[in-house]
């Protein structure tokens, strides 16, 4: 299920949306202000923000600046501002589409579906990453190695995942942190490591040298495997 994270201080149109959005199968999360969505986005991660430009103590260009420093979610920007600078601030700054107010339910859910589909993929399609004797089953958040059911935490898995979905990438350590523990989050890169290292005892037949789980130094890790 993909989660999303409203920002608006109109509180009676962030319930409607997420009325909407969750019977469309979404999970929604809601805040008021950039205070409550700093926070929140410190704990979680989310696949996509609706995100207002006027908010009572930030503005959405200012935290939207401030997320792509550690995050690539997708954002669409919503907003009652809609002259030419702002639209082109927005995209400048790493929105991903643009959605002026006041603006139907059935415009906003096609945006959503369309940025969903071409940032994730068809969620439909069951998604499985398979390397070696391990099989990775995205959707269903399953893992076995030569047929037989790994254990994993919520949070192995959630890195296990980003690493799978990035297979072959070097992907730096403070963008693992942002995506898989949140993108304001305080985690430490020890706790990375390790995650990291409990992957590998379970994962690996050697995790002294790993095979798949590669630590690339100074930089981050990545999986690798032929796929």
């Amino acid at each position: 299920m993909k989660e999303i994270l409203i920002i608006d201080d109109d509180t009676d149109l962030s319930f409607i949306i997420s009325e909407m959005l969750e019977s469309y199968g979404y999970a929604v999360t809601t805040a008021e202000n950039g205070e409550e969505a700093f926070e929140l986005l410190s704990r979680h991660s989310y696949h996509l923000i609706l995100l207002d430009i006027n908010l009572p103590d930030t503005t959405g260009l200012e935290l939207c600046r401030e997320l792509r420093r550690v995050s690539s979610v997708p954002v669409i920007f919503a907003s009652a501002r809609t002259s030419e600078s702002d639209r082109i601030t927005g995209f400048d700054i790493g929105g991903d589409d643009y959605l002026p107010k006041p603006y139907s339910m059935k415009e906003l859910l096609s945006r959503v579906n369309a940025l969903i589909r071409r940032s994730y993929g068809f969620s439909e399609q069951e998604k499985v990453v398979s390397f070696g004797g391990i099989s990775v089953n995205i959707t269903s958040r399953s893992v076995t190695k030569n047929g037989e059911t790994v254990s994993l935490s919520l949070r192995e898995f959630d890195l296990l995942a980003y690493l799978c979905e990035n297979i072959n990438s070097v992907i730096p350590k403070d963008k693992l942190i942002a995506e898989v523990w949140g993108a304001f989050s305080e985690v430490e890169p020890s706790t990375l490591t390790v995650h990291i290292r409990w992957l590998r005892e379970k994962l690996e037949d050697d995790p002294a040298k790993p095979q798949f789980i590669k630590t690339v130094y100074k930089v981050g890790y990545k999986l690798e495997a032929d796929i």
